[in-house]
């Protein structure tokens, strides 16, 4: 992927659909320019992106998304969280900054140096979050005035074992985490979500990760913009760490698709 390649893309769904899966770390690419300045060789950066890639959630999204009743938007990032990660705070309100993993990583899941001291931080930010932040934030207006109301489904995955990096990882790791947010997940959007993976062995909310994503222009003050983060334990469809898909993947993409019709029917699309 070259400099000129769009960042991120979204996928158009039904008209009326109030549901975009948002997919922010399934990918692998880190363009040329970005590459220079992170300090890992090319074994170590391909093991880095091992832990840190959500492997084949976008083929999840995709595979939900043709199963669905009513077809859900996507958003999907196609840069890899090493870029920029778009779901941080981009200041101070952001807890990860104290592993060095803010909207612009310095330390890699091991806690090794990733990027050097005097890397220009704030030009990823303008460069590549600034921009998708937009976009994400355009896009959940376009679905607010289509369909009145718009859930964001994040659609992530976490390593069975715990990675260092993790301020949370000492409780449960349930086959599907379900984060949420006090403000824009509502009892009613948990308890579809719940339904919805109840086959896989258990599900846990906020653990071993917590919260999910709503652009900061509508977090907190717009009631009618839900969300919810969906967390998949690696070991249920894939094989750890970066490998291949399994059979697993079509049963985490037939629920999710679940969780999309559910949603949409109780949106009244």
């Amino acid at each position: 992927m070259n400099d000129t390649t769009a960042p991120y893309r979204l996928v158009p769904g039904a008209p009326d659909s109030p549901v975009i899966l948002h997919v922010p770390h399934s990918s692998r690419t880190v363009p040329p320019q970005v590459r220079g300045g992170i300090v890992l060789d090319d074994e170590a950066l391909e093991r880095e992106l091992d832990h840190i890639t959500d492997s084949h959630t976008a083929a999840i999204a995709e595979e939900a998304a043709a199963l669905s009743g009513a077809a859900p938007w996507r958003f999907v990032n196609q840069l890899s969280r090493l870029v920029v990660d778009p779901e941080r705070f981009p200041d101070e309100r952001e807890e990860m900054r104290a592993v060095g993993m803010g909207a612009v990583y310095t330390r890699t899941t091991h806690g090794e140096v990733l990027r050097a001291t005097d890397t220009d931080e704030q030009a990823l930010v303008e460069r590549y979050f600034h921009p998708y932040s937009a976009a994400m934030t355009d896009a959940v207006a376009r679905r607010l005035e289509a369909a009145g109301r718009v859930v964001v489904i994040d659609v992530h995955s976490y390593p069975a074992g715990r990675l260092p990096y993790e301020l949370h990882g000492d409780g449960p790791r349930p086959p599907i985490c379900l984060g949420t947010d006090s403000f824009h997940t509502p009892a009613e959007l948990l308890a579809l979500a719940e339904k919805a993976f109840g086959d896989f062995g258990g599900t846990g909310v906020d653990s071993p990760f917590a919260g999910t994503y709503v652009p900061l222009r509508y977090y907190g003050t717009e009631r009618r913009v839900g969300a919810l983060m969906v967390e998949i334990r690696r070991d249920v469809y894939m094989t750890e760490p970066g490998g291949p898909a399994g059979a697993g993947l079509a049963r985490v993409a037939a629920a999710l698709a679940g969780l999309v019709d559910a949603v949409t029917e109780a949106s009244g699309a």
